[in-house]
């Protein structure tokens, strides 16, 4: 195998794929490594993870066809840090050549025979439009959980609703519902649940254009322009989040979402970063104060315009699922609706009212 490219369309290429890439490979320690093939005209870099698999091309001059497993991590070092212009990589028995500029690196490659067959579900793709799926993954993601122990919640749950798609994700302290009219990716009484992984890859990667959607029994695959996702689906029942959404609220709160999301960013540095620290939300009839308390450290306070409509409440939520919640929003106000300091609250948009995020608040002394 021999080709030669451009330093930077390949190195995006490269740190695409490798976002795919086994991060403990186990049994499997080829699964550490991109596997290239050059034909054609381009080269394709896949990653993989056996859940998540990660498909992109880039144009090269191909003098010699051939495959390769090259360490991932190493390989994007390398390529990243070269001087920018064409890079050439080069195979000889078990070893990788990469040449740029007057850098020169040997590699040994990783057994091409021990990379798995990957998935390559089968059936009719279905068509959307990228960027709103996008847009509504941007939103909903963030609320699944990183706790691989309770696998059904790392994952989102798409399911077909009424003339449209409806996202929900929810890590059992928070719960993102959005909905998506007019795209039909499901048939009527499906649904599905997908990594939340897998979703932001597509979210990251996906942006523009028309999306294909191939969906089979075991898997689902996403491609564009750019490239291909494919994600194999999570086995087992979704919580019954819809009792958790509670039919009224008699606290309604009216902020810049802007003015709200820099307050709470301001409340964070006392917290020193930490994702935990909560900021307090002491609600009355023209503003709002919000404050931050971190023991050992300081703390801080800041009064923000609002309309507030209510009994006066304060309650506390953790500050990074709050920014986040606000982040998710679109237009220029939301809406904090709250029933007491230990029930959920909800945020939504005064402009959008297919979006709904649920906030569980912190307990505070």
């Amino acid at each position: 195998m021999k080709f030669r490219c451009e330093r930077d369309s390949f190195g995006d290429a490269i740190s695409t794929a490798q976002r795919a890439v086994a991060s403990r490979t186990g049994a499997l320690p080829v699964l550490s490594g991109l596997r290239l093939t050059a034909a054609k005209g381009q080269v394709e870099l896949v990653g993989s993870d056996l859940e998540l698999t990660i498909r992109v091309a880039v144009a090269a001059d191909v003098e010699e066809d051939g495959q390769a497993v090259l360490p991932a991590k190493l390989f994007n070092d390398i390529v990243s840090k070269l001087e920018a212009g064409s890079v050439t990589v080069s195979t000889e028995g078990d070893n990788a050549m990469i040449e740029g500029g007057r850098a020169n690196y040997k590699l040994r490659l990783l057994p091409l025979d021990d990379f798995p067959r990957l998935p390559d579900p089968q059936g009719s793709a279905i068509t959307v439009e990228a960027a709103p799926l996008a847009e509504a993954l941007r939103g909903v993601t963030p609320a699944a959980s990183r706790d691989d122990a309770r696998p059904i919640l790392t994952g989102v749950l798409l399911t077909a609703r009424n003339d449209g798609l409806r996202l929900v994700a929810t890590d059992s302290y928070r719960l993102a519902v959005r909905d998506l009219k007019g795209v039909s990716l499901l048939s009527e009484g499906q649904h599905v649940l997908v990594g939340a992984k897998a979703l932001g890859e597509v979210h990251r990667l996906l942006t523009g254009g028309q999306m294909e959607v191939l969906l089979s029994e075991q898997e689902v695959r996403f491609s564009g322009a750019k490239g291909e996702i494919t994600a194999r689906l999570i086995d087992g029942e979704f919580p019954n989040y819809e009792q958790l959404i509670p039919s009224d609220y008699p606290n309604r709160l009216t902020i810049s979402r802007d003015a709200l999301s820099d307050a709470v960013r301001r409340m964070q540095l006392v917290g020193q970063g930490r994702d935990s620290s909560p900021v307090k939300l002491s609600m009355s009839t023209d503003e709002v104060r919000l404050s931050s308390t971190a023991q050992e450290v300081g703390e801080a306070e800041e009064s923000v315009d609002a309309k507030y409509e209510g009994t006066e409440l304060t309650v506390a939520f953790n500050a990074q699922f709050l920014l986040d919640g606000a982040q998710a929003l679109s237009g220029s106000e939301l809406v904090l609706e709250a029933l007491d300091p230990l029930k959920p609250a909800t945020l939504r948009s005064v402009d959008q009212d297919d979006f709904l995020y649920l906030l569980m608040p912190v307990r505070i002394s």
